[in-house]
């Protein structure tokens, strides 16, 4: 219906005037005194031809309408399914349509191209910078003092902090892809707890860690780098006491005895470059690594849930939909 009044506005200019020469017609007729009858013939014979050339000027119109509709889904090659045009008006247009949408095609090409060529920089980058640090780590080896552990420590941040420019770049890419498999839940948080093993020795944290069991369907890699995240902000924040790993509710949960979160914060974790309170009483948070895990989450189709009280801890679950 709204497509046929939009018709009917398009042209009501022939329609005004298809009535205007009606009206003139019979004013004629009536000052020449003609038979009524020959106006009701010419009314129902050009009523009739107008009906049935409205009627297939109509479809032409409709089934153009629903074309431009459809192609604004398709691709470069399928924009020669454009209808053939009607006048030189139309002709032109179709040349410029074309001419954008190969323009467009060529910048998103380009646009592919430029983030694949600065994904493969960074992760050469990343790979070659990782080859001091880990000499680093094994000159620290041989050393055995507050001083060298707190420089180890310093290093594993640092590790994690170009892997987070590697990840960042590679979720802002849109040829990323994610393999989906069955993985073992335990086997993924193992490795985490004993990639971060120093830190909880050196702040004297102890870990309460309960097998979980779970077969769980997503991406192991990236699931790996935003449980990685929520665990070091645990650690970051967290000085004394307890860091609980379990699974509940269809749900990993990591639970810390820490500083935690102000109330009004906590609807806007997540969001791009947001510290809050917390972030801003220590000056080396970003929010980058919960803005990643978010949108990390989000394209492995789970959810994040953060509960908190100021002193008194934080809980995080990745909820995993069934």
């Amino acid at each position: 219906m709204k497509i046929f009044l939009n018709y009917l506005n398009d042209y009501k200019i022939l329609i005004i005037l298809w009535i205007s020469f009606g009206l003139i017609n019979i004013f004629i007729g009536f000052l020449y005194q003609l038979p009524l009858e020959s106006f009701i013939l010419w009314f129902s014979i050009c009523g009739f031809i107008s009906i049935i050339a409205g009627i297939f000027h109509f479809n032409q119109y409709y089934r153009k309408y629903k074309n431009l509709i459809m192609l604004q889904k398709q691709t470069q090659v399928e924009l020669e399914a454009l209808h053939s045009p009607r006048n030189l008006i139309e002709s032109e247009y179709q040349i410029l349509v074309k001419e954008l949408n190969a323009a467009f095609f060529q910048l998103e090409n380009k646009k592919i191209q430029n983030e694949e060529e600065l994904l493969d920089y960074f992760t050469m980058w990343v790979h070659q910078i990782k080859v001091p640090i880990s000499a680093l780590y094994l000159i620290l080896q041989d050393e055995d003092n507050d001083i060298s552990a707190e420089m180890g420590e310093q290093l594993f941040k640092i590790e994690q902090y170009v892997e987070m420019i590697l990840q960042y770049i590679r979720l802002e890419s849109v040829s990323t892809d994610y393999q989906f498999q069955n993985i073992d839940l335990d086997s993924v948080i193992r490795e985490i707890i004993k990639k971060h093993a120093p830190i909880f020795i050196r702040k004297k944290l102890s870990i309460q860690y309960k097998e979980t069991n779970q077969k769980i369907l997503t991406d192991s890699k990236w699931l790996a780098f935003v449980l990685e995240q929520i665990l070091s902000n645990a650690l970051k924040y967290t000085n004394a006491g307890t860091i609980s790993i379990y699974f509940e509710d269809n749900a990993i949960v990591i639970k810390d005895t820490g500083i935690g979160i102000r109330p009004e914060d906590i609807p806007r974790i997540g969001e791009k470059n947001f510290t809050g309170f917390t972030g801003r009483k220590h000056k080396s948070a970003s929010g980058m690594g919960l803005y990643l895990s978010k949108q990390i989450l989000k394209q492995l189709g789970h959810k994040l849930e953060i509960e908190s009280e100021l002193y008194q801890g934080t809980t995080v679950k990745i909820i995993f939909e069934t």
